[in-house]
């Protein structure tokens, strides 16, 4: 049976941090794909999305003092800079 994470990062266009945060967040992600496309784990699916608060308002008036947003199935899991390692610790709990 397989599980999925739904990750949601919140960002605008022109800021350094949202990319640093796309940056880490791919790498993250890519490398938590490969060490578990076998065994027990390959069932898992991660899927990211990307929103700009510059073209959706609701998202502007939650979110405009903390971006990036990295939200983990919904829920803010951290904001302005995002830990890879704490990240990779909250994919991990998935397994």
């Amino acid at each position: 049976m397989g599980a999925t994470i739904n990750l949601t990062l919140i960002g605008k266009s022109g800021c350094h941090l949202c990319d640093e945060a796309r940056l880490t967040v791919n790498a993250v992600v890519g490398s938590f794909r490969t060490e578990h496309s076998a065994g027990v784990a390959r069932h898992i699916q991660v899927n990211l999305v990307e929103h700009d608060i510059l073209v959706d308002e609701d998202l502007w008036k939650k979110y405009s003092e903390e971006v990036p947003v990295l939200l983990i199935n919904g829920k803010v899991h951290n904001y302005w800079r995002i830990d890879p390692v704490r990240l990779r610790g909250a994919l991990d709990e998935f397994v």
